[in-house]
């Protein structure tokens, strides 16, 4: 779905659509560029979700060091994408508790199959006293086997003597008593006995193979074997326990190795980071920013002064444009439009307060004085947002004032001589003196990109009284409109320029020339930035660049007007 996604830090946060399918995050430009592939995708296999702690909008997707921000419409919409994101994680088999203990098993059992013969063969591999040993282990193994079969045939045929032993016994029991020989014979078969009863008597049949059997000898074999066995299992262990030390240093060798690389690595990771994600919205202008003041004012100043020698390089290559500067009568009339009233009341309360002098008004700093340029500003705060009034006046020589409002006023030059402006566009005209401005200023990072939609009018001003110089003024203040806006933060303005034309009469007969033309200048800002920045960025900001701005404009006229035709 269309989600807000942070772009870079030149463009910010910007509309992308974006979508969840097959445990992957890809985004596109727009819906509608979909079949020509997307910007970017992410595998949520290993993704860490992170909802922001300020935005409540917002929510952060990183997978090793790549960051995603996105910004949902509202906290629903975010808890939506964050439960539909682990959803397709667990579906997919990844992160879930269930898919760890399967592959966890898999593995342990695979571990348990194959790792002590795997172990067992490093070991003959790397020792050779104990694989002698086995060896040695492995032929008493054989001549103990051949030992107990032949010991378990003798006792099988001992078994069975014992047995027909007592068969013959009872046999001989059961017969007539009185009928015994009185004799011996000579195989004894029959013996009187002390008592005067016959008692027959036999002896045990030697049982099949038990004659070749020595059963001294095999037990004596047997006892050798036996031994020899516990001597090399002793000296097995012993060797293994000497083994298992040396492998146990070496272990622990190659774990303070891995330790400092993964502690290596963390380090170089997080300081990859903090670079990379430098320009992220987490390093932007606000309350919350993690740039501190300094970092931040030294960033804006760099970008700056980037932006001076782009600047500089542009003014070799510019074009001059041929704008003829209508006559004046034209723009002292009062508009009908919806906002003339409005036009009217700014105008004159320019008109009463702006021209008023500064000199005996302490809150009132001057704070630039270059030649025949002041800068004066007032320090005012509402709500931690500096909103200080700026006012500067000047003189210039060989330009009227109707040229020098013609040049600020006309937005088919604005681009000649504004370097702050990325783009802009007439919304509305009002009226030939009156038109609705939008435009987007050039953002300088961290601070956040300001836009401006205000009503630029030009008038001039009816003298009063024959000793009155010819005034012109611009005035520039934001009004409301349908127009629509993107993610920059609007800017509030109320600017004013207010320029008088003074002519030194020419000597003798002479027709009157630009060098008996002098213009004073007033400028008056009060711009409200929309958000919150470090006051005292601000202020150097402003120190720096309304200086700069008057003279960049007001050579830029000296240079259209030089050779043409004085314009009154």
């Amino acid at each position: 779905g269309l989600s807000c996604f942070w772009t870079n830090y030149i463009h910010g946060w910007q509309d992308r659509w974006v979508v969840l399918k097959n445990n992957t995050l890809s985004y596109y430009k727009s819906e509608d560029e979909r079949e020509y592939g997307c910007r970017g995708s992410l595998c949520l296999s290993k993704a860490i979700i992170t909802p922001h702690e300020f935005d409540e909008c917002r929510i952060d997707i990183s997978v090793n060091d790549s960051v995603w921000y996105l910004r949902a419409e509202d906290p629903k919409h975010r808890l939506r994408w964050i439960d539909s994101i682990e959803l397709h994680k667990v579906e997919s088999g990844y992160g879930s508790e269930s898919s760890l203990r399967r592959h966890g098993s898999m593995l342990s059992l695979t571990s348990a199959a194959s790792g002590f013969s795997a172990t067992s063969t490093s070991s003959f591999k790397k020792g050779h006293s104990l694989r002698e040993k086995l060896a040695e282990m492995e032929t008493f193994r054989d001549i103990l086997c051949r030992q107990v079969d032949t010991l378990q045939k003798y006792f099988d045929g001992c078994a069975d003597g014992v047995s027909k032993d007592e068969f013959q016994r009872d046999k001989v029991v059961e017969e007539d008593e009185d009928d015994f020989p009185t004799s011996t014979r000579p195989n004894g078969d029959c013996l009187h006995n002390n008592n005067g009863s016959k008692e027959k008597l036999f002896l045990p049949a030697s049982p099949k193979g038990m004659n070749g059997i020595d059963f001294k000898g095999e037990a004596i074999t047997f006892k050798a074997t036996t031994a020899g066995i516990l001597s090399t299992l002793s000296h097995c262990i012993e060797l293994m326990v000497k083994r298992e030390d040396s492998w146990q240093k070496r272990l622990d060798k190659e774990l303070e190795k891995r330790r400092r690389v993964e502690d290596a690595y963390k380090s170089a990771l997080s300081e990859l980071k903090k670079k990379s994600h430098y320009g992220g919205p987490d390093y932007e202008e606000g309350p919350n920013s993690l740039i501190n003041e300094e970092e931040f004012f030294d960033a804006v100043e760099a970008a700056l002064d980037r932006q001076d020698k782009i600047e500089e390089q542009s003014e070799k290559v510019r074009i001059p444009r041929l704008t003829p500067v209508p006559p004046g009568d034209a723009y002292s009339v009062i508009g009908t439009h919806r906002f003339a009233k409005q036009v009217e009341d700014v105008v004159q309360n320019h008109m009463t307060y702006s021209l008023q002098d500064m000199g005996g008004d302490a809150n009132w700093q001057l704070v630039v004085e270059e030649g025949e340029m002041k800068v004066y500003r007032r320090e005012v705060e509402e709500n931690g947002i500096v909103l200080d009034p700026l006012k500067a006046t000047h003189a210039v020589k060989g330009v009227t004032g109707h040229e020098l409002c013609h040049y600020f006023w006309d937005t088919d030059v604005r681009n000649d001589w504004e370097t702050t402006i990325e783009n802009f566009n007439v919304v509305e005209t009002l009226s030939d003196n009156a038109v609705i401005v939008y435009q987007t200023h050039k953002r300088v990072w961290p601070a956040s990109q300001r836009d401006v939609l205000y009503l630029s009018a030009i008038r001039k001003i009816l003298a009063t009284n024959e000793n009155d110089p010819d005034t012109w003024l611009v005035c520039n203040f934001s009004v409301d409109h349908d127009n629509p806006t993107n993610r920059c933060i609007r800017a509030k303005i109320n600017v004013a320029m207010i320029c008088q034309t003074l002519v030194s009469p020419p000597e003798g007969n002479k027709e009157i020339s630009r060098d008996n033309v002098l213009c004073k200048i007033t400028y008056v800002a009060n711009v409200n930035p929309g958000g919150w920045a470090p006051a005292s960025v601000l202020r150097a900001v402003a120190k720096r660049e309304y200086p700069k701005f008057l003279k960049r404009f007001t050579g830029y006229v000296q240079e259209k007007t030089s050779g043409k035709p004085i314009l009154f």
